[in-house]
C-alpha cells in the first residue's frame, strides 16, 4: 500500500502528516523546507477534496458551463452560433485531467522536498506513534492532522440509488434533464447554476432561503440571475420521502428529479484516527480543538483545515498548513490572520473580506457597477462594491458582487491585514478599464469625493 517512498520505508520521522489535502501537503512541504524528516500519509489522492472533488473541479465545470451558455446567448454582441452542444463525456475528461495534473504536481513537489509519501490510512497508537495500513508502525516527534471533512448525510436521503453528494455531482458523465439539490449554501448555488447553464432543470430546496447567512443585497442579485436561468428555489419546506423519481415535500407537493444532490453541510473527518489513544480533544460539534499555534490538547499533535472548524475553506487550510509546518518544526509561528476572505462562484460572484456590520462608528459605502466602464462594455452591470470603514478611515470589510470578484477580494484582504484606510485605497492607482476600479470608486465615495457616480454631497 505504499504510494511513494524516498528510499526505504521510514520507521520514525520528525513530522508525520495525516491527510494529503491542501492543508496537509502544504504543512509537509513547509516542515521539509525547514529541514525536518517528514512522512505524509494519504489514503486516497494527493490534493484531497479541493484538488480532486471540490474547489478545482467545480470551478473547472463552472468555466465550461459559462462558455457554453455564452456561446448560446451572445447575439447582443453580434455573435451568432447555431446548434451549440455539450459533450458531457469530454467535459468530464477535461475536469479529471485537470485534477490529475495538479495531483501529479503535488507528488512532484513532495518528492523534490524529500517527503516520504505513504498510501493508506493512519491510526494513532499513542501520542508518538501511528499504525499505517498493513500494520506498519511509524514513530514521530510531532504529528499534524489534516484529514478535512466529509459530506453530511441527510436522514431518509442517504447517499446511494440516485442520491449523491457534491463530489459525485461534479463527476457526472451526462447532463441530467432534472436535478433536485437539497440544501441552499454556496455549494448548492454553484452546482445548481453550472448545471442550469448546461440545460438541466434545477430545483433547490431551502429551509429558509439560499445563502441565508450572506448580505441580502448581494444574494438578491444572485437569486435574480438564478431565476433568469430557470432555477426554481423552494423555501419553507423539507424533503419527507422519495417515490421513484419524485421527492415528496413536507407540504405534500412533489419534485421530479433524475438526480438528487444532498448538500446540507460538512462534518469533520476523525473516523478511525484513534484519537482516544491520544490527548486530542473535540468540541461539541466533533471538530478538533486547537490554540492559535494550531496545537491540540496533546503537546505532540497539531491540526489544520476543515477538521478544526469554520470557516471550511481551502485557503484557510493552506495558511494553517504553513503555520503548522513551522510550529511542528520548532519555530515560534502562530495563526494570527485577521481575515479569511470568502468567495462564492455564483453568477455574479460574491466575495467578502472582513465585516460589513454598521455599528460602533462603522459606516458602509456602496459603488454600483452600472457606473463602471468595464462592466458596461461587457454588459455585466448587475453588481456592486461595498466598503465598511471606521470614523478614522480604517477599512473593516469589503464585499464585491462582480465578475472577477474572486481575484479582486485579495486587495481587500491585504488592506485589512495591513491596517489600510479608505484613503490608502482611493489614492492607489487602479488600472483602467478594470472591475478593480470599483474598489477605488467606493473608497472615493466614502471620502465624499466620488468621481464617476453621484453619491450625494458631503
Amino acid at each position: 500500500m505504499i504510494y511513494m517512498v524516498m528510499g526505504s520505508l521510514p520507521e520514525n520521522v520528525d513530522v508525520a502528516v495525516i491527510g494529503g489535502g491542501v492543508g496537509g501537503y502544504v504543512a509537509a512541504i513547509r516542515a521539509a523546507q525547514i529541514g525536518k524528516s517528514v512522512a505524509l500519509v494519504e489514503k486516497e489522492k494527493l490534493g484531497g477534496h479541493c484538488l480532486n472533488y471540490a474547489c478545482i473541479p467545480s470551478k473547472t465545470l463552472i468555466h465550461i458551463s459559462d462558455i457554453f451558455y455564452e456561446a448560446q446567448h451572445s447575439q447582443k454582441f453580434g455573435i451568432n452560433i447555431q446548434g451549440a452542444s455539450i459533450d458531457a463525456r469530454k467535459m468530464l475528461d477535461w475536469r479529471m485531467s485537470v485534477s490529475k495534473k495538479l495531483e501529479d504536481g503535488v507528488a512532484f513537489l513532495c518528492k523534490s522536498n524529500g517527503i516520504d509519501l505513504l498510501k493508506g490510512a493512519a491510526t494513532f497508537l499513542s501520542s508518538n506513534s501511528l499504525q499505517l495500513t498493513d500494520g506498519v508502525t511509524l514513530e514521530f516527534k510531532k504529528a499534524i492532522i489534516a484529514t478535512g471533512s466529509t459530506p453530511t448525510e441527510l436522514k431518509g436521503f442517504e447517499f446511494g440509488s440516485g442520491i449523491i453528494d457534491y463530489k459525485q455531482a461534479l463527476m457526472l458523465d451526462r447532463v441530467p434533464n432534472t436535478m433536485l439539490i437539497i440544501g441552499a449554501g454556496y455549494v448548492s448555488v454553484e452546482i445548481g447554476t453550472l448545471y442550469a447553464k448546461l440545460g438541466t432543470k434545477v430545483t433547490i430546496l431551502a429551509r429558509s432561503d439560499v445563502l441565508s447567512h450572506f448580505d441580502r443585497d448581494a444574494v438578491n442579485l444572485v437569486k435574480g440571475r438564478m431565476a433568469e436561468l430557470g432555477i426554481k428555489i423552494v423555501t419553507g419546506v423539507t424533503p419527507s420521502s422519495r417515490s421513484g423519481s419524485s421527492v415528496v415535500l413536507s407540504d405534500g407537493s412533489k419534485v421530479d428529479a433524475e438526480v438528487i444532490v444532498v448538500a446540507t453541510g460538512l462534518s469533520p473527518y476523525t473516523q478511525g484516527l484513534g484519537l482516544e489513544n491520544t490527548q486530542v480533544k473535540l468540541d461539541q460539534k466533533g471538530f478538533i480543538t486547537v490554540d492559535n499555534r494550531l496545537q491540540t490538547s496533546d503537546p505532540n499533535i497539531l491540526a489544520v483545515g476543515d477538521v478544526i472548524g469554520e470557516p471550511l475553506l481551502a485557503h484557510k487550510a493552506i495558511r494553517q498548513g504553513v503555520i503548522a509546518g513551522e510550529v511542528a518544526s520548532g519555530e515560534s509561528s502562530s495563526y494570527d490572520n485577521i481575515v479569511v476572505p470568502a468567495v462564492i462562484f455564483s453568477d455574479p460572484e460574491i466575495a467578502i473580506a472582513g465585516s460589513l456590520e454598521e455599528s460602533g462608528g462603522v459606516k458602509v459605502t456602496k459603488f454600483p457597477l452600472t457606473a463602471l466602464g468595464r462592466a458596461i462594455a461587457l454588459d455585466s452591470t448587475k453588481g456592486f462594491v461595498k466598503v465598511a470603514y471606521e470614523d478614522d478611515g480604517l477599512v473593516k470589510g469589503v464585499e464585491i458582487v462582480s465578475p472577477d470578484a474572486n481575484s479582486m477580494i485579495a486587495e481587500a484582504a491585504l488592506a485589512i491585514e495591513m491596517g489600510a484606510t479608505i484613503e490608502d485605497i482611493a489614492d492607489t492607482i487602479h488600472p483602467h478599464p478594470t472591475y478593480s476600479e470599483g474598489i477605488q470608486e467606493a473608497a472615493e465615495a466614502a471620502l465624499g469625493r466620488p468621481i464617476h457616480f453621484f453619491y450625494g454631497k458631503k
